[in-house]
């Protein structure tokens, strides 16, 4: 069409993603590019391939109204930018409009009707194939042991996710496109009640014809030991000593630490004692010290210190 016409192509772009959504990144530098005077028009098979959309076709038309698109041409489609041509450019963008939203209610039908029927609506999951020819899916044989080996290794609560990939990846399980799974594949594998029969989609769940890998006991299993290491744990919250981190020992140099011991009256008692952690001297001490002791000679110390008064009302201030 453009050498019949004679038209001079600038560039040509191909745009992959849908029409259905703005925000197409090939469309938008279209766009810039003839803003910025590179073209005066697009050729095009058809409007619906520029947009599908209300925004990327009132942008269209508005291009149109200010001069910036003068010409856009297409083999199976007139198109002139007269008010008479505008007006058919937008109920073109219109039909095409209509046309996505008809076909994502119809698709969407489609799958509800599926699902009450028990079948799964698109790609069969993981070690499950798709029959094209009934439509309905079923159990790949060879891989699906080690689905159940998934679960059956994670029911005993021995492995934690990272252990388990490394396990059964090491067997040979991936993804569709040869690649190993991830942790967070097994995670969602592992939460998935299609492989026990249920289907779930949309946040709703249907009973499903497929034939399960597992069974509903092996599942609930599983969910229980996922449930019970996702709890947060909890912090050992370091006890506190008065005198702790205060002292060094007089021989080594070292820190002087804290323990409480529980006696037979059930009276607990603070002791303080040497680490021994110098790498460059063996310390001789063995003295334990309850902290009363300690606090005693701190008061005795104290004694024979005094303060102004001034100096004492201005510190408690």
């Amino acid at each position: 069409m453009a050498k019949k016409e004679n038209l001079e192509i600038v560039d040509i772009l191909v745009e992959k993603q849908t029409a259905k959504k703005p925000g197409r990144p090939v469309f938008a530098e279209m766009l810039k590019r003839i803003e910025a005077g590179e073209a005066e028009g697009i050729l095009a098979w058809h409007p619906d391939r520029l947009a599908r959309n209300s925004v990327d076709g009132g942008q269209i038309i508005y291009l149109v109204d200010t001069g910036v698109i003068q010409e856009l041409k297409f083999p199976t489609f007139w198109f002139d930018p007269t008010p008479q041509g505008k007006f058919m450019l937008s109920i073109a963008f219109g039909q095409s409009k209509y046309y996505i939203d008809n076909l994502s209610e119809n698709i969407k039908r489609d799958h509800r009707q599926k699902l009450k029927n028990g079948l799964w609506p698109q790609m069969a999951p993981l070690e499950y194939l798709n029959n094209k020819e009934t439509k309905q899916i079923y159990v790949d044989k060879e891989k699906s042991p080690l689905i159940k080996k998934s679960f059956e290794d994670y029911s005993t609560g021995k492995y934690t996710l990272k252990e388990l990939r490394k396990i059964i990846n090491g067997l040979g399980l991936c993804g569709r496109q040869g690649k190993m799974l991830s942790v967070s594949n097994y995670q969602y594998l592992l939460q998935n009640p299609f492989y026990y029969g249920l289907i779930r989609y949309n946040g709703e769940f249907y009973e499903g014809k497929h034939e399960p890998i597992i069974s509903k006991k092996l599942f609930d299993q599983v969910q229980e030991v996922m449930k019970r290491k996702s709890k947060p744990q909890k912090q050992n919250k370091m006890k506190f000593f008065l005198y702790r981190g205060l002292f060094k020992c007089g021989e080594c140099g070292y820190t002087i630490t804290a323990d409480r011991k529980v006696k037979p009256s059930e009276k607990s008692y603070t002791y303080y004692y040497c680490t021994k952690k110098n790498p460059n001297h063996k310390c001789s001490q063995n003295v334990f010290m309850r902290e009363e002791k300690i606090s005693s000679q701190i008061n005795e110390a104290i004694q024979k210190v005094s303060l102004p008064d001034d100096w004492a009302d201005k510190m408690i201030n």
